[in-house]
């Protein structure tokens, strides 16, 4: 398996506690697991790459002038801020950066990251309101990722993932 797919996948659900609150949100996924014991496996937190503590503040993104979520981030037109209105966009800019550059490192054209963050949203992130909605948007680091190709999923689309795994890796034999 010289030539095995590699997949980037956050460190919180492979059972690192890195989130905000300081816990890990630990995926049991049968697919996921195999994958580990595969060697397959890349995980990564962009937030504590892109330099922030654990625990801390929670974040979100603001609305943006002309696009929403980490796409607008990306653009320059939204920030990510703290509950305390503490200004954070340097660091998941620097931790998207750099989950780009494992990515492109170890080959990995698949992700899957944690559905609702400001980094690693897929489907939907928090509104910047810090009230619980969610709109549907990308985090940063899923933005600048699938803006360089890789295809990012949810930690909801594991079987997804597979499916996308096996149209890169068909089965020899």
């Amino acid at each position: 398996m010289g030539d095995m797919e590699r997949i980037l996948v956050s460190a919180c659900l492979m059972g690192r506690r890195v989130r905000f609150d300081g816990e890990a949100k630990t995926s049991g996924h049968a697919l996921l697991a195999r994958w580990r014991e595969e060697g397959r496996l890349v995980p990564l937190c962009p937030e504590v790459e892109g330099g922030l503590p654990v625990p801390r503040p929670p974040a979100e993104i603001e609305d943006g002038a002309g696009g929403t979520g980490g796409t607008a981030v990306l653009a320059g037109t939204a920030r990510v801020l703290t509950s305390g209105g503490a200004d954070v966009t340097a660091a998941y800019l620097a931790g998207a950066r750099r989950a780009l550059e494992a990515a492109e490192s170890h080959g990995a054209r698949i992700a899957i990251l944690k559905e609702g963050s400001p980094s690693c949203g897929v489907l939907a992130v928090h509104d910047g309101s810090f009230t619980g909605r969610k709109i549907p948007a990308a985090g940063v680091t899923t933005a600048l990722l699938e803006s360089h190709g890789v295809r990012v999923f949810s930690e909801h689309l594991i079987a997804e993932a597979g499916a996308y795994l096996e149209t890169l890796e068909p089965a020899s034999g």
